[in-house]
C-alpha cells in the first residue's frame, strides 16, 4: 500500500537542456507542462511616495523605508507563457495575473538547470523585471531552478 502511495507522487526533477533535449517539447506543448520552483524567491523594492497600491506583497519598514516584498514558495506551481530568447521561458507563478512572471535559462554551472535570470547580478542581489516594476532578490535566488514531473513530461 505504502509503495502505491509514493508511486503516484510526483517525480520532480530539474529541467535541463538534457531534458529539453530528450523531451522534444516545442513551445506549444511546453504550454501544457507544469513547471514547479525549487527555492523560494523573495522579490522586494522600496515604494515611492506616489505608490500607494500593492500587486501581491506587503509593505515594510526597512531603514525608515516603505518596501514592498513578494514571495513566491518553494514548490509553487508555475506556467510557460513565451521564449523571450532562444531556450530562455518566461514562466508565471500567478494563476491569476500573467503579466507577471520571472524568466529562467540553462546555466552550464549546474549542469545545464534551467535557473532564475536577472538583468543584473553581483554577489548580494540581483535585479529582476516583475509587472511593470524592477525588484531587488537576494543573491541565493540565482540558484533557483525549475523542477518538471517526469511522469507528465513522458506523456505529453
Amino acid at each position: 500500500m505504502v509503495f502505491s502511495i509514493i508511486s503516484c507522487g510526483p517525480t520532480l526533477r530539474y529541467y535541463t537542456n538534457d531534458v529539453r533535449e530528450l523531451s522534444g517539447l516545442n513551445p506549444e506543448n511546453l504550454r501544457n507542462v507544469q513547471f514547479y520552483l525549487s527555492e523560494d524567491i523573495i522579490l522586494w523594492r522600496e515604494l515611492s511616495r506616489e505608490e500607494l497600491s500593492i500587486f501581491k506583497g506587503k509593505i515594510k519598514m526597512t531603514e525608515g523605508k516603505k518596501v514592498e516584498e513578494i514571495t513566491i514558495k518553494k514548490g509553487t506551481p508555475g506556467v510557460f507563457l513565451f521564449s523571450p530568447k532562444s531556450h530562455q521561458y518566461a514562466i508565471s507563478f500567478d494563476s491569476h495575473d500573467d503579466t507577471h512572471y520571472l524568466v529562467f535559462g540553462p546555466s552550464d554551472k549546474v549542469n545545464g538547470r534551467y535557473v532564475l535570470l536577472a538583468k543584473y547580478w553581483d554577489t548580494r542581489y540581483g535585479q529582476i523585471t516583475y509587472g511593470d516594476h524592477v525588484y531587488n532578490t537576494p543573491a541565493q535566488s540565482a540558484y533557483a531552478c525549475l523542477m518538471v514531473d517526469m511522469k507528465h513530461i513522458k506523456s505529453t
